[in-house]
């Protein structure tokens, strides 16, 4: 699956973890997700997926979810697009 990563951004907050978002579009989809990655650890993360522009459809939402879940290669551009971004 082709996504386009519109902008990524990754950064520390304090005591609590690490906090970073990366906002894309798939290819053939007019939806612009935005996936916010959760560490306390910087290894071990979790994630909240959403629509950023506006409401979308939920079985879109959910489709879009369930692709991340099952394709480790979509999550991990992703996540390495915030990690990037995280500053030296």
């Amino acid at each position: 699956m082709n996504i386009e990563i519109i902008s990524a951004e990754m950064r520390r907050e304090g005591e609590k973890g690490y906090v970073g978002n990366t906002v894309y579009r798939t290819e053939g989809e007019k939806s612009v997700y935005e996936i916010t990655f959760m560490s306390k650890n910087g290894k071990d993360w979790d994630y909240s997926l959403h629509f950023t522009e506006q409401s979308g459809d939920e079985e879109e939402l959910l489709r879009m979810d369930e692709l991340l879940e099952n394709d480790d290669d979509l999550y991990n551009q992703l996540l390495d697009a915030a990690l990037e971004a995280f500053p030296a």
